[in-house]
């Protein structure tokens, strides 16, 4: 007996599906599990927003169908699967693929209710655009193609709302929702949020990761809730000040006015989202540490100062341009320090109330501008819900390319790059070093591809970078007044949806996403090569 025993133990287990609750098949699958759940979600946005719709337009049925089809699909994916081993391959994989899945079915209430089929568009280009929109509002970039063709301000209010609602949920992230409510990851969640989060990581805020998710998700909320009471009390109606509270918590930047926030013209209203927009710009786990702790020590973290101090220099800097172009001080102030607010944090709002008024950066000066085009790439502080290339790599990658000015000089020092009285490990080095590579080789392979679809240097480079960023308004042809959907040919529209969600989950976890299939494929392309050469030798 204890011989057969020994034979059993080497003999090795094929894994066979388990038997779930009622004698159905459960398979292990990461990626569709966490897809299908976090469609839930989604799901429930477009039923919110269909009952609204039902009350107040003519698209109810449109967007309730919607939501029907993304909750069949949703259980299709979720139902018969359980969440598997999360190693780095199944983290990108996961996340990437719920975004994607996430703004493809996102697009549905669009398509269902005519949004974009203004009459003589074919079929393919109003696809495209309800496919860009939808991206735009779940990788929080607030790019739009609404225009004249087809205004904002003439869609129904569930259709405005569900629009504001992509953006909320995208803004910090369905996966951490998903986390916070699915104890079968447990700590492997980590990897999850990190993953999706913007940053280069994220602080464990409790022992338990279903925590540190849940304090997240309440700062957000914290958030929404006091911009939607300030909007209100400067003056916004009661749906305008909560659509525009869901999309400066996400810093996404969608409006209910085709004109932005310069449709209400109101120095109160544009303090609050100014206010607003720079809590959003910096670190969650930052805003989460100060309430647990009760001690707002924002001033200590050296991130926090350097991404303040940047945005006081570009608008005072701006400031001064502007006024010796012969733009009056008050104005000059008031557009440098929204629009640099709302670029630096990758918001997005204008405050332009027609094209070539003081707010229209795209009328600006050359000297103005090129400080806005830097803002685009540097984005906000990490772990916010801020796009861009964030601050503390930036400060990360200049030190990089210090330490290896000094290493020309002296060639066999030890030369470790410091953040404060922190040593940065070589590994997180060498990550931040290959995403900025990364970054700028998709900068000027984007540029290049868009230009040569028809747009110009200047619109295609800025708009490359704002989609990369997830930063909304570009220059050129693409200013905060202008819809992309004539500033970009719809080939290099799809393209910029790329990007979007390219950039929305900081460039690797979209890219190493195609990892795992790419090896499936090339395991079956080596199979069946094989099996032509066996048979060709046995042929012979």
């Amino acid at each position: 007996m204890e011989r057969w025993r020994s034979i059993r133990r080497r003999i090795p287990t094929i894994p066979l599906p388990e038997r779930g609750v009622a004698g159905r098949g459960v398979w292990a699958g990461t990626t569709r599990h966490v897809s299908g759940l976090a469609l839930l979600f989604v799901a429930a946005g477009m039923l919110l927003s269909g009952l609204v719709e039902l009350g107040a337009g003519d698209e109810g049925p449109a967007v309730l169908l919607a939501a029907a089809i993304t909750t069949v699909v949703a259980v299709a994916l979720w139902w018969p699967t359980r969440p598997g081993a999360l190693d780095h391959t199944a983290v990108f994989t996961a996340v990437g693929a719920t975004w994607v899945f996430a703004s493809v079915l996102g697009a549905l209430p669009y398509l269902l209710a005519g949004t974009f089929a203004v009459p003589g568009r074919p079929w393919a280009v109003v696809l495209a655009d309800a496919l860009f929109e939808s991206v735009s509002g779940f990788s929080a970039t607030g790019s739009t193609v609404f225009g004249a063709h087809n205004p904002i301000e003439a869609q129904g209010t569930g259709v405005l709302l569900y629009r504001q609602l992509t953006q909320w949920a995208g803004g910090m992230g369905i996966v951490v929702l998903v986390v916070m409510v699915l104890p079968a990851l447990r700590s492997s969640g980590l990897g999850l949020i990190d993953a999706e989060s913007p940053g280069v990581g994220i602080d464990r805020l409790a022992p338990r990761i279903k925590t540190t998710a849940a304090w997240f998700w309440l700062v957000y909320l914290t958030l929404t809730l006091v911009v939607g009471v300030g909007l209100l009390v400067a003056g916004m109606g009661p749906f305008d000040a909560l659509a525009h509270a869901l999309t400066t918590a996400s810093t996404g930047g969608f409006s209910t006015k085709d004109a932005s926030i310069g449709h209400w013209d109101s120095a109160a209203v544009e303090g609050v989202l100014v206010v607003a927009m720079l809590l959003g710009g910096a670190s969650f786990a930052l805003h989460s540490s100060a309430l647990r702790a009760r001690r707002f020590r924002y001033w200590h973290d050296r991130e926090f100062r350097a991404y303040v101090v940047l945005l006081g220099l570009s608008a005072a800097v701006i400031t001064v341009l502007l006024a010796g172009d012969g733009m009056g001080v008050g104005h000059a102030l008031r557009s440098a320090a929204f629009n640099v607010v709302s670029l630096g944090t990758s918001t997005g709002y204008g405050n332009a109330t027609g094209t070539g008024s003081p707010g229209d950066f795209t009328a600006w000066a050359s000297g103005p501008q090129m400080v806005l085009l830097l803002l685009l790439v540097f984005g906000g502080c990490t772990g916010s819900t801020s796009g861009g290339v964030k601050v503390m790599r930036l400060r990360v990658g200049m030190a990089h390319a210090y330490r290896t000015l000094r290493a020309l000089r002296k060639p066999r020092a030890l030369l470790p790059i410091r953040l404060g009285p922190s040593l940065l490990s070589e590994s997180i080095v060498e990550r931040i070093a290959g995403f900025m590579v990364v970054y700028g080789l998709l900068v000027v392979g984007g540029t290049v591809i868009v230009a040569a679809l028809g747009a110009d240097l200047v619109t295609a480079f800025s708009g490359v970078i704002s989609a990369l960023g997830n930063m909304g308004p570009a220059l050129g042809e693409a200013g905060p007044t202008s819809s992309f959907a004539d500033a970009y040919p719809t080939p290099a529209r799809v393209v910029l949806t790329v990007l979007m969600l390219v950039g929305r989950l900081e460039i690797f976890p979209m890219l190493l996403m195609l990892v795992a299939p790419y090896r499936r494929v090339r395991t079956a392309s080596g199979h069946a090569l094989a099996a032509v050469q066996d048979r060709l030798v046995r042929s012979d």
